[in-house]
């Protein structure tokens, strides 16, 4: 067990249990997270400096990250709120909380 344990990230066995999150180090997701900051960054100082007749730029997309969710990839969130509803109504509060 101590020798499993102890296996390098990018081994077979490490990429069986953890999947694709195996292949990337702490470094990578430092990176990815000091890209994603500087791109909000570049995107709220572009926001800030637009004139008021001007449409604000689009938001930034993040770093894809292994094992996250696809943006491409549909999804049935029932639980979602629905356009212009502003807060989850009591039913779907009481099912989340069950």
């Amino acid at each position: 067990m101590t020798l499993i344990k102890h296996l390098p990230q990018d081994s077979a066995v490490q990429r069986e249990l953890h999947g694709e999150a195996a292949e990337w180090s702490i470094s990578d997701h430092l990176l990815a997270a000091a890209v994603d900051h500087l791109a909000v960054a570049n995107w709220m100082f572009a926001c800030v400096n637009t004139g008021e007749d001007d449409d604000p730029p689009e938001p930034p997309t993040p770093v894809p990250r292994p094992g996250g969710h696809d943006p491409d990839e549909d999804t049935d969130d029932t639980d979602a709120p629905e356009d212009g509803e502003a807060a989850p109504s009591p039913e779907r509060l009481a099912r989340f909380f069950g």
